[in-house]
């Protein structure tokens, strides 16, 4: 997970593949992990963790998935998922086993 970074810096894009929904997630709403799972970049998202979702971005030459979260309501992290079934795959086909709405 990167950050933070200032509001804005990844949530201010207005490519195609941006957006501020995705699969269960909707800007603006607050989510808790409710099932441990590690990013791409090997960070472990626990059990309790709580984030306020913002956006998202799809990279498809890679099958990357990064979603855009506040933790503290002021800057923004970035969570990387890669979509193979060894990596994040799971975790991206079934998020409401990991994650819930608060």
């Amino acid at each position: 997970m990167y950050g933070p970074e200032p509001a804005g810096h990844w949530t201010s894009s207005t490519a195609p593949n941006c957006g501020r929904s995705y699969d269960l997630f909707s800007a603006g709403l607050r989510y808790r992990v409710i099932k441990p799972f590690k990013d791409f970049d090997g960070d472990e998202h626990a059990v309790g963790e709580e984030w306020t979702f913002l956006g998202y971005s799809f990279a498809h030459y890679d099958d990357g998935l990064s979603l855009f979260v506040s933790l503290d309501g002021a800057g923004e992290w970035q969570i990387r998922l890669q979509g193979d079934p060894e990596e994040q795959g799971p975790v991206r086909q079934h998020f409401e086993e990991y994650v819930t709405p608060v």
